[in-house]
């Protein structure tokens, strides 16, 4: 029969496993930012009629950067979900 080894032997593991689940919601939630800032200036290049340009990629580069900050800070993300609600206010406004 194989050996398991002691008890012991496997807290290492669950320690190793505990991260990997921690950067898996991590990169899932910084993912699913991206994505409603890609999505808001695709709205923005499609139906905004003035400054297009600059609104859409304004918003993709300072979204980029607040999800890099906030994914580098810990896991609050009140940066990344504060900006997105303001710039989805801004496109929306430019909509009207």
């Amino acid at each position: 029969m194989s050996d398991h080894g002691s008890a012991g032997s496997h807290s290492g593991d669950f320690e190793s496993h505990k991260a990997t689940y921690d950067g898996f919601i991590k990169g899932s939630v910084a993912l699913t930012f991206v994505s409603l800032f890609v999505l808001i200036a695709l709205v923005s290049f499609s139906f905004v009629t003035s400054g297009n340009l600059l609104l859409g990629f304004g918003g993709l580069i300072l979204g980029f950067i607040a999800v890099a900050i906030d994914a580098r800070a810990g896991g609050k993300w009140l940066l990344s979900g504060g900006l997105l609600v303001l710039y989805a206010l801004v496109v929306a406004v430019a909509l009207s």
